[in-house]
């Protein structure tokens, strides 16, 4: 606790909760129990979107293919389910299918040696477009109860996918400060070349965490898919900008490597819902939210790169000395 009040997590939860008093003061709905509700499910999908994310890139790669691979799975679990499987069945063959989009991913990125900023985009188009052909551009309604439980059940005053949501955030904090592999994968991110150079197969483990990251897009999908009822090809678009947003301000390098903890990418999650949320409920006009949203976006670039420049000269300031 010490080390967070002395980090920039500290930072992170104090302008959150600026933002949290400044829409409670121009609306006091802001704080009611439904809207709560209400954050905590946006934050589920963005949150488990952005666990796969940030990982990813932490290791060095990005995936900007995550949204549409999360509607993918809606659709996939929706179709199989409308086919008669069981539900777990058909949620463990639409995770399968995402470990394939994140195979693709690796494929065009270590394989070939695509920019994967560039080879995800154009997938992005490819998962659209079949969802598109598959769907008939109709949702495929599920019917099957015990699916919706997925999403719409509650453990205490928690919404499951909430749940679900934190647990993903509390394994892959472990993972990353207590395992060999999750610090081999902060090298790989930090500075590939001397990896390398110490023997990290760095290739390896970028694979492996796009696998990962198109099964976690692929279980933010589902559960929404449950939630909603259906698989639309519209769910779940542009959730990779929410996710990359979240991990840049949670303290996740766009560059690659660099992170604060799980403590403050949640913070960086709980942050950019309420600044979301808050733009719904004082009813800025529709156009003006995609503005702000953008805005966010771009001053958390702007941070990263600062906070990049400056990792770089204590570098460099180290080596000298």
């Amino acid at each position: 606790m010490r080390a967070f009040a002395k980090s920039k997590g500290m930072t992170l939860l104090l302008v959150t909760v600026i933002v949290f008093v400044s829409f409670w003061s121009a609306n006091p709905n802001y704080v009611s129990w439904d809207n709560l509700r209400g954050i905590m499910y946006s934050m589920s999908l963005t949150g488990t979107i952005t666990c796969g994310m940030a990982c990813l890139m932490m290791s060095g790669a990005i995936d900007l293919a995550s949204g549409a691979e999360g509607m993918m799975g809606g659709v996939i679990i929706a179709y199989l389910l409308r086919g008669g499987l069981a539900w777990p069945v058909a949620l463990i063959i639409a995770l399968l299918c995402g470990c394939c989009f994140g195979l693709i991913n690796a494929f065009f990125s270590n394989v070939l040696n695509f920019m994967p900023f560039i080879a995800t985009i154009a997938m992005s188009s490819v998962y659209q477009g079949i969802a598109g052909a598959v769907t008939t551009n109709r949702p495929i309604m599920i019917t099957n109860q015990a699916f919706w439980a997925l999403g719409n059940a509650n453990i205490w005053i928690f919404p499951l996918p909430f749940v679900i949501m934190i647990a993903l955030l509390l394994i892959y904090g472990a993972l990353i400060s207590s395992t060999k592999f999750g610090r081999q994968m902060l090298y790989c991110g930090g500075n590939r070349m001397a990896a390398r150079l110490a023997g990290l197969n760095c290739k390896k483990i970028t694979t492996i965490m796009f696998v990962n990251n198109g099964a976690i897009a692929v279980l933010g999908g589902s559960v929404l898919a449950s939630r909603m009822h259906n698989g639309s090809m519209s769910a779940v678009i542009g959730a990779e900008m929410d996710g990359m947003t979240a991990a840049i301000i949670g303290g996740v390098s766009f560059l690659g490597g660099g992170s604060s903890g799980m403590a403050a990418l949640f913070i960086g999650i709980l942050m950019l819902n309420c600044f979301k949320n808050g733009l719904l409920i004082i009813k800025l006009d529709a156009y003006w939210q995609i503005v702000a949203n953008g805005g966010l976006l771009i001053i958390a670039l702007i941070v990263d790169f600062i906070r990049e420049k400056r990792r770089l000269a204590a570098l460099l300031r180290s080596a000298l000395r």
